[in-house]
C-alpha cells in the first residue's frame, strides 16, 4: 500500500468511526462459513471504495478475521488481501470494468496454484450494504450500483448507521484453478460471477421494489379472475357490478399489507430492547440455509410453528439480523384492531379471515393477492396450524394456504418455489397460562388493546429464545416427484384444482410438520419439565433430577434425532441451575438436601413445555416402556411391539423415521441404554438393570398418557366396533377425563378430541379399520391386548370399571 494511500485511510476512519456502525452477518462467520484461519485468504468488494474497505476491516477484525489491509505474501512479493471486481465511479466517470490491479492479482494467485499443488487460497466476497431500504415499484433503480464521492458522503448520512457487512461463504481458488484453468479469463469470470454475487445479495436483503398500494389494487380489479367473479357476484345478486366492484376494493383493503421499511428498521430498536429485556438470550440455528435459498433467487415461504403472538415479532426480527427481509405475514384478522392492525400491516402483515367457505369474491381475491406476491418475489409466511397452539404439541396442518401456494405456482412461476419450516421455542410462553385456563373451559378472550397493556406489564426475564430453521422443502421437487405432470396445469390466468391437488398438498403438509419437530431445540425448561412430570408425585431430589437430566442429553447427544434439531451444550447441573433461576419450581430442602417439586397449577403449564419436545423421547421411552413392563423381554419382541406402534407415533408426534429403517433406530436406542446401564443384556434378553431402576421408569413415563390413550380407544372399538369418528372421539375424551382425575393426569391434552380424532385416522390408514369405518376386530383386538400389558393395573382397571358402566 503507497503512502499516499495510508495517509487517506487515517484521515478517513476518524469521520467513518462517527458515521458508521455496522452489523456483521453472520454473526461468527469463522465458524458458520467454515473459514480455515491456516490458509490464506483474499477478500473481494463489489466497488473500489475505501469507505467499503475501511468498514470491513473494522468488522474482520471484531470477527477474528485477517485485517484485509495486511499484505498477502506470494513468491516473496507482498500484494493486497482484497480485490475489487469494478471500479466504483469517480464524479464524471462511471466505468465499471475489473481494476487492473484485481486482474493482475487473480492471474498471480491462479498462477500460483497452477505452480504449487498444495496451495489453496480462500476467496471471501464481502460487500457491505448501505440502508436496506426497497425501491419503489416502477423505478429502474438498480438493487447495487457504485457510487462516487458526493452520493458516498449523502449516504454515509444516511444510512451509516444502519449499514451491514455481509460476509459470504468461501471460494476455493484451488477449485477454480483445477477445473477452469489459471488464464485472463478465469479472472474476469470470476469477477462476473461475484457481480452476480453481490447483486444478488442486496436484493435478498431489501426485497423487491414495494408497490404502490392502489395501483396494486387496480392492477388486481383488472386481472381476468377477479372481472369475472364481479360479473358473475353482481348478476346473482342482481346488483350494480359497480357495487360490486366497490366491495372487491373494500377486501382488498382489508387484505392488504401496506409494508414501511422506517417502520421495520426503527420497530428493530424497539425489538432489541424488548427481547433484551425478555429473554436472556436468542439462539438462532441453521440461518445459512436460509440465506443461500434467497440469494439463488428462490421464492421462499417460511412456514413456523405457531406457540405464542410473539412468533409473528421474533422471526421477523432474526431475519432482518440475519440479512434477510422480513417477510409479508398472513395474519388472523382477530389481529387487526386499533393500534396493533395498523402497525402489524406496515410491519408486512396481511389479513386472513378465519373461514371465508362460500364467499368467492373473497377467496378469489385473496388467492389473487397471494399469487401477486409470489409473482413479484415478496416471501411470504403463514402459520399452517391456523392457530397457536394450546398444548405446546404440533397441531395438524391447515392446508389452505399451502394448497393456495401451490395454485400459484400453477400459475407459471418463474422462480423455484422452497418452504422453509421453522421451529420457535421459548423458556417461557407469555400466553401459557391464559392456554392452560381456555382447555379447561374458559373461553378465548378476543384480542384487543386491554389485553396487550395487560401483557406488556407482565414483562419479565423468560429465560431464552430458540429459532431452528429446518431443512427446507422444494415444492417444484415435490410437484416433479408426485405429480410430474403437473406442469400440464399451468395456466397463467385462470389455474383449476387438478385430481392431484389433495393428496399432494397434504402430503407436503405432513412433510412440512414433520420438518419443523426435526428442527426442535431442547433446551433447560422442556428437559426439567419432562423429567419432573414423569416422578409420581412431581417431586425429584436435586442429585435425581440431575442425573435423569445426564440420562436425556446422552440420548440427545450420541443418537441425534435429526440434523436440525439442537441440544444445549451446558452440563445436566449448569442447565438444572438454570432452569430453577427461572423460578417455576418449588425448592424444598430437608436434612438430606434439596428437592424440586412443581404445585398442581405448575404441573398443568410445564406439560406444555415438555410437550415441545416429547416427540424426540418417543422411541427411547417406548423401549424403556416395555422393558419396564415386561421385566425380561428379547429385541426382537422389542422391535416387533414398536412396528406396530410406531404408524400411531409417527402420525401424532410427525416423527420422520420410515418403516424400514425403524429396527436400527430402535437398535441404536438400545445400545445406548446399555452404556448408560439402564438395562442390560444377556443374549438376546434385555433385562431391568436394578441399580438405576429409577431413571429407566422415568424415561419410561413420558410415553405413558400416549399409550393410555390408545388403550381407551382401542377398547371402545372392542365394545363397539360400529363406532364413527366423532362418537369415538367423544366417548374416548369422557373416560380419558375421568382417568384425569381419578389418577392426577395433568396433561389438558391427554383428553383433546383432536388427539383421538388423529388416532382414528391412523387406525384406518393402517387396515384396523374397514372401508365403512368399522372396526376390524381380528386385528383390533390382539393390539389392543398388547396395549392394555404395558399399562399400569390401576389404570387398567379404571378403564374395565368405566366400560362396564357404559355397558
Amino acid at each position: 500500500m503507497s503512502t499516499g494511500q495510508t495517509i487517506y485511510h487515517s484521515l478517513l476512519k476518524l469521520p467513518l468511526s462517527v458515521m458508521v456502525k455496522s452489523t456483521s452477518i453472520p454473526s461468527n462467520p469463522i465458524e458458520d462459513l467454515k473459514i480455515d484461519l491456516e490458509r490464506p485468504i483474499i477478500y473481494a468488494l463489489p466497488f473500489r471504495s475505501h469507505v467499503d474497505l475501511l468498514t470491513l476491516q473494522k468488522s474482520t477484525l471484531e470477527l477474528g478475521l485477517p485485517d484485509p489491509l495486511s499484505p498477502i505474501d506470494i513468491n516473496g512479493v507482498e500484494y493486497p488481501r482484497y480485490v475489487f471486481t469494478s471500479i466504483g465511479p469517480k464524479i464524471f466517470d462511471t466505468d465499471d470494468d475489473l481494476p487492473q490491479e484485481s486482474l493482475e492479482l487473480f492471474k498471480t494467485v491462479l498462477k500460483h496454484h497452477a505452480d504449487n499443488p498444495d496451495v489453496d487460497f480462500q476467496l471471501i466476497p464481502t460487500s457491505i450494504l448501505w440502508g436496506r431500504k426497497p425501491g419503489k415499484e416502477g423505478t429502474s433503480k438498480p438493487h447495487l450500483m457504485p457510487l462516487n464521492a458526493p452520493q458516498k458522503f449523502i449516504t454515509l448520512i444516511k444510512a451509516g448507521r444502519d449499514s451491514t457487512v455481509r460476509i459470504s461463504p468461501v471460494v476455493s481458488l484451488r477449485y477454480m484453478a483445477d477445473n477452469h484453468g489459471a488464464d485472463e479469463a478465469i479472472a474476469h469470470k470470476l469477477a462476473r460471477v461475484a457481480k452476480i454475487h453481490f447483486s444478488r445479495q442486496k436484493l435478498a436483503a431489501s426485497g423487491p421494489n414495494l408497490p404502490n398500494r392502489q395501483a396494486l389494487f387496480n392492477r388486481l380489479l383488472k386481472s381476468q379472475a377477479i372481472e369475472k367473479v364481479i360479473l358473475e357476484e353482481a348478476k346473482i345478486r342482481n346488483v350494480e357490478v359497480e357495487k360490486v366492484r366497490k366491495e372487491a376494493m373494500g377486501i382488498m383493503e382489508e387484505i392488504a399489507t401496506n409494508f414501511s421499511y422506517s417502520l421495520i428498521k426503527n420497530g428493530n430498536r424497539l425489538l432489541k430492547w424488548l427481547w433484551n429485556r425478555l429473554y436472556q438470550g436468542l439462539n438462532i440455528n441453521n440461518a445459512a440455509t436460509v440465506r443461500k435459498l434467497a440469494q439463488e433467487g428462490h421464492e421462499i415461504v417460511y412456514v413456523p410453528c405457531h406457540r405464542s403472538h410473539m412468533d409473528y415479532l421474533l422471526l421477523s426480527y432474526v431475519l432482518y439480523h440475519e440479512g434477510l427481509v422480513p417477510p409479508h405475514i398472513a395474519a388472523g384478522i382477530n389481529l387487526n384492531f386499533f393500534p396493533a392492525g395498523p402497525i402489524f400491516r406496515r410491519g408486512g402483515a396481511f389479513f386472513i379471515r378465519r373461514s371465508f367457505k362460500g364467499n368467492r369474491l373473497y377467496s378469489t381475491i385473496f388467492r389473487e393477492y397471494l399469487a401477486e406476491l409470489f409473482a413479484k418475489g415478496y416471501s411470504v409466511e403463514y402459520f399452517s396450524e391456523g392457530g397457536r397452539s394450546r398444548t405446546g404439541r404440533l397441531l395438524e396442518a391447515k392446508t389452505g394456504m399451502l394448497a393456495m401456494t401451490v395454485q400459484a405456482m400453477l400459475r407459471g412461476l418463474n422462480r423455484p418455489v422452497t418452504l422453509v419450516p421453522v421451529y420457535i421455542g421459548y423458556e417461557h410462553v407469555m400466553e401459557v397460562t391464559t392456554y392452560a385456563k381456555e382447555l379447561q373451559g374458559k373461553r378465548k378472550e378476543k384480542e384487543n388493546a386491554g389485553q396487550v397493556l395487560r401483557t406488556i406489564r407482565k414483562l419479565r426475564n423468560f429465560g431464552q429464545g430458540y429459532v431452528n430453521f429446518g431443512e427446507p422443502i422444494s415444492l417444484n421437487h415435490y410437484l416433479n416427484e408426485h405429480a410430474p405432470n403437473w406442469s400440464e396445469s399451468i395456466n397463467p390466468i385462470e389455474p383449476q384444482k387438478p385430481e392431484w391437488m389433495n393428496p399432494v398438498v397434504n402430503g407436503i403438509a405432513n412433510k412440512m410438520m414433520t420438518h419443523i419437530n426435526d428442527a426442535a431445540a431442547a433446551n433447560a425448561l422442556t428437559l426439567c419439565a419432562t423429567a419432573l412430570l414423569a416422578a409420581r408425585q412431581r417431586a425429584l431430589s436435586k442429585e435425581d433430577l440431575t442425573e435423569q437430566l445426564e440420562c436425556y442429553l446422552h440420548l440427545l447427544r450420541n443418537i441425534p434425532y435429526s440434523d436440525t434439531a439442537t441440544v444445549p451444550a451446558e452440563s445436566a447441573n449448569e442447565l438444572l441451575e438454570h432452569a430453577i433461576a427461572l423460578d417455576k419450581f418449588v425448592i424444598e430442602k430437608d436434612t438430606l438436601g434439596e428437592i424440586v417439586s412443581l404445585d398442581r397449577n405448575q404441573s398443568i403449564l410445564m406439560t406444555y413445555y415438555r410437550n415441545n419436545i416429547i416427540h424426540l423421547f418417543a422411541l427411547p421411552s417406548l423401549i424403556a416402556k416395555l422393558v419396564v413392563q415386561y421385566r425380561s423381554i428379547s429385541v426382537d419382541d422389542i422391535q416387533h411391539q414398536i412396528q406396530q406402534i410406531y404408524p400411531f407415533l409417527k402420525a401424532e408426534l410427525f416423527l420422520h423415521y420410515e418403516a424400514d429403517e425403524l429396527n436400527d433406530v430402535v437398535n441404536q436406542h438400545i445400545e445406548e441404554l446399555i452404556r448408560q446401564k439402564l438395562i442390560v443384556q444377556k443374549g438376546g434378553v434385555l433385562q431391568l438393570n436394578s441399580t438405576n431402576i429409577r431413571k429407566l421408569h422415568l424415561l419410561a413415563h413420558t410415553i405413558s398418557e400416549t399409550l393410555q390413550r390408545y388403550a381407551i380407544a382401542l377398547t371402545h372399538l372392542q365394545a363397539s366396533p360400529e363406532l364413527d369418528k366423532s362418537e369415538l372421539e367423544e366417548q374416548s375424551q369422557i373416560m380419558a377425563q375421568r382417568l384425569s382425575r381419578l389418577h392426577g393426569i395433568n396433561a389438558p391434552e391427554f383428553f383433546d378430541k383432536g388427539v383421538f380424532g388423529i388416532l382414528f385416522n391412523s387406525l384406518k390408514t393402517e387396515g384396523y379399520l374397514d372401508s365403512e369405518g368399522n372396526a376390524v376386530l381380528e386385528k383390533v383386538a390382539p393390539f389392543a391386548h398388547d396395549i392394555s400389558k404395558l399399562l399400569s393395573p390401576e389404570i387398567k382397571l379404571t378403564i374395565q370399571a368405566v366400560m362396564s358402566k357404559e355397558k
